[in-house]
């Protein structure tokens, strides 16, 4: 796997302006992508969601908008702007969007 986004790298800048609402959908945009992990942006409209589902990695999720209720394990917790949340390999998860909320998702491949 390559870079995506050379764009990025080694200049300063503010990722929630890099992905946009949009009606009743879910948007993402990749800013990184490795062997070894993934940097992608998402900005969900209100309504909108992620199934519950599990990934064989660690994955970490920055809510840079807005407000996200994620579920982990059957636990419901509710994430705002400006915190960060874990969530471990192989445990089912699951996004809604209670309100719209953009985030980052940083996908760590490896142990």
């Amino acid at each position: 796997m390559t870079d995506t986004n050379d764009q990025f790298k080694a200049t300063p800048f503010q990722p929630a302006s890099f992905v946009d609402y949009a009606d009743g959908s879910v948007v993402s945009k990749t800013l990184l992508k490795k062997s070894t992990g993934n940097l992608t942006l998402f900005a969900f409209d209100q309504g909108q969601g992620l199934s519950e589902h599990t990934a064989p990695f660690d994955a970490v999720v920055y809510i840079l908008d807005g407000q996200a209720r994620i579920t982990i394990g059957g636990k419901p917790q509710n994430v705002a702007a400006g915190e960060m949340f874990i969530m471990p390999a192989n445990i089912p998860h699951a996004l809604h969007a209670e309100q719209r909320f953009k985030m980052l998702l940083v996908m760590i491949r490896g142990e």
